[in-house]
């Protein structure tokens, strides 16, 4: 009897063993469930390939290829509208890269027959960098019916999408922008020098690389070299999976790169680049993607600042040395 007992209370053992190792397996083996995936700020203007996909032949969605005529020429997505940035540029100045006035956003968006009703998906083959431009002046402009299309052309190829070389048919329009403006994403000159002044505490953010914020890369359009005083550097391609996807990192990502800033949510935000462009895309990542509420883009950025010589900046010191 003892013997009898002393058997099943060793497999009891066993069996209660077995359970709890098979409970501890499968928690371990668990896939980690959407609530514990912290996802971007917004997605109200990102749009995966696989929708886009989907809905791209709906009457009210005008797809923007937003690279130059001779590359979109070669292939673009079908029905894709053409517009580069030269489209969007303002040409008064002495220097070039300057956001275009509304009225020729306008102009421009009717005889592209774009209606006030569509929601326009902007890509580009740059990991939206391009885009994002487009993005901004229209935001600044309030209008908030754009997309990017995140990982842009390449994301559209890689489900299936179709290009073409055909060119599109264009019915004009009569476009028009909201008639009030914000321009809540847009700072000047004169502002960032008021911020210099004042010894605020604005972190202005260059968004080149390093050879560009150190003055030992000049790029063409700019009057020399170097950077805006108390500028730091986290270059706008850290946000992006540059040599694979194309797509926006992460939110995890994204903020471990962005920490570095070393600010708050609320904390005011100037970013620059050379001309407004790469500087957008870091606007769109750091509002759009992470949320941060005081996010202003330099619309000028370094094309302009260094046109003009009475305004500081800062150059880092290269050594040449001689063989």
């Amino acid at each position: 009897m003892i013997y009898r007992i002393s058997l099943i209370t060793i497999l009891g053992l066993l069996l209660f063993s077995c359970s709890k190792t098979k409970e501890k397996v499968e928690k371990e083996a668990a896939p980690v469930t959407k609530a514990e995936i912290k996802t971007y700020f917004s997605t109200e203007h990102i749009i995966e390939a696989e929708e886009l996909l989907s809905i791209s032949k709906q009457k009210h969605i005008k797809i923007i290829d937003f690279r130059k005529s001779k590359i979109y020429n070669k292939a673009h997505i079908n029905g894709a509208l053409n517009i580069w940035r030269t489209d969007i540029e303002n040409n008064s100045y002495p220097y070039k890269g300057m956001m275009a006035k509304k009225e020729q956003i306008e102009t421009l968006f009717s005889k592209l027959g774009i209606k006030n009703e569509d929601t326009l998906i902007v890509y580009d083959d740059r990991g939206a960098c391009d885009a994002a431009r487009l993005w901004w002046v229209l935001k600044n402009y309030n209008f908030e019916s754009v997309k990017l299309l995140n990982g842009g052309l390449k994301a559209w190829q890689k489900v299936g999408g179709t290009t073409t070389a055909e060119t599109v048919s264009i019915d004009p329009s009569e476009f028009t922008l909201p008639a009030n403006s914000s321009f809540d994403l847009w700072i000047g000159k004169d502002e960032i020098m008021e911020t210099l002044n004042s010894n605020g505490n604005d972190i202005i953010l260059d968004t080149r690389n390093i050879d560009e914020f150190s003055g030992k890369r000049q790029k063409n359009g700019a009057s020399k070299g170097g950077r805006i005083p108390k500028s730091i550097l986290i270059d706008w391609s850290e946000a992006i999976d540059y040599n694979e996807t194309h797509k926006f990192k992460s939110y995890d990502e994204l903020e471990n790169t962005y920490n570095h800033m070393k600010a708050s949510k609320n904390d005011p935000i100037i970013t620059y680049c050379h001309s407004g462009v790469r500087s957008a895309h870091t606007t769109f990542v750091l509002t759009e993607l992470l949320g941060y509420k005081n996010v202003k883009n330099y619309d000028g950025s370094w094309v302009e600042w260094s046109y003009f010589k009475e305004l500081p900046s800062e150059k880092d010191s290269i050594t040449t040395i001689k063989k």
